[in-house]
């Protein structure tokens, strides 16, 4: 496992923006080399979903994704069995529902990742009110709790997110469920400038980041973004790692040329 938090900060402090891009977990019969062409072509961390039937927060690509992988039989056991037999070479960061969580158990849950060398996790169903014993758990575990922050959430209880947030702060740029978009919602900078006043982790953009163009837009204000919707259909189209290795590729330069 590496830490989260100290390697993104680490690559912050460098003087990179970071990129950290969304794979679906047992999408196909080579999703781990999909994970790897990600990496090798310029991702920092790499976002692994696992599958969940009745998301809250994807979008239709995602979700073509998930419903894919479930059909193959994936489970979030099988996921984290190809990730344990494989050295990624950055932080992977789970991303799924808190229902897994829950029917596991949270400690049980947290110590299933840690033993296959993920680093944290984002559960973006469970609110702060109800989160404490899952960041208690997962900290025990070593597991980064990733929370997110949305452009309405108001001063105070952002405050909150970025103090209880470990690894990296996660802001969702837009309202509304994932999904690419043809152009970047201005809400995305404010978002970024207000957690960047109010913390020093790590703050990373997501949601409808769809194009080297708009990750640069973003990152004159965040430290990096997340990339889901236009990797996976780019995979999802039959591309398989090349076409994600080109994407990512694509986003590494624009984010280095600045």
């Amino acid at each position: 496992m590496i830490p989260l938090e100290p390697h993104l900060c680490q690559r912050r402090d460098g003087g990179a923006k970071l990129l950290v891009p969304y794979v679906t977990g047992g999408l196909s019969d080579d999703w781990v080399d999909v994970v790897h062409a990600a990496v090798a072509a310029g991702a920092d961390a790499v976002e692994v979903g696992i599958p969940f039937s009745d998301p809250v927060m994807d979008g239709p690509t995602i979700q073509e994704a998930s419903v894919r992988a479930l059909r193959r039989g994936t489970t979030p056991g099988s996921i984290l069995a190809d990730l344990a037999r494989v050295d990624v070479g950055v932080p992977v960061v789970a991303m799924t529902y808190y229902n897994l969580a829950f029917r596991m158990g949270d400690l049980r849950f947290a110590r299933s990742l840690a033993a296959a060398g993920v680093s944290g996790a984002i559960l973006p169903d469970l609110p702060l009110e109800e989160s404490a014993d899952w960041e208690r758990e997962s900290a025990a575990a070593g597991v980064a709790s990733v929370l997110l922050a949305a452009p309405v959430t108001p001063d105070d209880r952002l405050a909150a997110i970025a103090a209880r947030s470990r690894g990296f702060v996660y802001g969702v740029s837009r309202m509304g469920v994932t999904g690419e978009r043809l152009s970047l919602a201005g809400s995305a900078g404010v978002l970024a400038k207000r957690l960047k006043a109010t913390t020093d982790k790590p703050v990373l953009i997501g949601f409808g980041i769809s194009t080297p163009d708009q990750a640069v837009e973003v990152c004159a204000e965040a430290d990096g973004v997340i990339v889901a919707s236009a990797l996976l259909r780019a995979v999802l189209d039959g591309g398989g790692p090349e076409a994600a290795a080109g994407f990512v590729g694509d986003l590494r330069h624009a984010l280095d040329a600045g």
